[in-house]
């Protein structure tokens, strides 16, 4: 008589189901590792804030920027008008330094039709604004032979050291107002602290061009650049970068 038990089918089911638990088991994830997690995060292509602190749609643009090459392989700004700052970025992404900035008293994302051309007394208050967009920036002369970053020539848009021959406006004491909406006060250039233009802004665009984002505040940052959320799926591409401890 035949003893009684598991066919062998039961038994393949059984060994199988024995070895899936085991490698379940045995299979984990490893530490997540600063070394692993920069290395992962670059090849990503995610720009690197250096733990500054900053808006989700200066994150936005400036990982867009990196992971799409939209920058051109150029040093890049971004000038965040809500919160009135500005950060600077090298050619690879890596944040050289942020800063308070004045900007443009009025709000609006577009400049003021011929504003380039007209003299500053007839720019009315509610034209005073500094415009959102991607603009290809040089290091150029001002109106008193001093060196500035031009954003757009045609409108006479810049970004350079504070101004202060009107001291009542008290633009220095703006720059350190925790307060954004202190710091709208130009007629539409970006104003930095000297120690900023001369420590960031200048040696990172003085040798060659450069892309300013300015961020608009009266419509959707993707919706003027075209760009894409890339943060998420680099964090993801990141986390599968990284090795399984077995």
């Amino acid at each position: 008589m035949l003893r009684s038990g598991p066919t062998p089918r039961s038994m393949i089911r059984a060994a199988v189901g024995r070895g899936l638990l085991a490698l379940a088991a045995c299979v984990a994830v490893a530490p997540w590792h600063p070394a692993q997690a920069a290395s992962a995060l670059a090849a990503a292509k995610l720009a690197d804030l250096r733990g500054e602190a900053a808006s989700a749609d200066v994150r936005h643009v400036a990982d867009w920027a990196v992971h799409s090459g939209d920058h051109a392989g150029l040093p890049f700004a971004i000038v965040d008008k809500v919160d009135s700052r500005v950060f600077v970025f090298d050619a690879q992404g890596r944040l050289q330094g942020a800063s308070p900035a004045l900007v443009g008293a009025a709000r609006g994302d577009d400049s003021a039709p011929d504003i380039g051309s007209r003299p500053i007394s007839s720019i009315l208050p509610e034209e005073r604004t500094t415009p959102a967009g991607r603009f290809q920036a040089v290091m150029g002369k001002g109106p008193k032979g001093e060196d500035i970053l031009w954003v757009d020539y045609e409108t006479a848009l810049a970004l350079h050291r504070v101004v202060t021959h009107a001291p009542q406006e008290r633009r220095v004491q703006r720059l350190q107002s925790k307060e954004p909406a202190e710091r709208r006060i130009t007629y539409g250039c970006i104003n930095v602290p000297v120690p900023f233009y001369e420590a960031v802004v200048r040696p990172t665009f003085q040798h060659t061009r450069g892309i300013v984002y300015i961020l608009p505040e009266s419509r959707r940052t993707q919706d003027l650049f075209g760009s894409y959320e890339v943060r998420d799926a680099g964090l993801r591409n990141a986390a599968a970068a990284l090795p399984l401890a077995r």
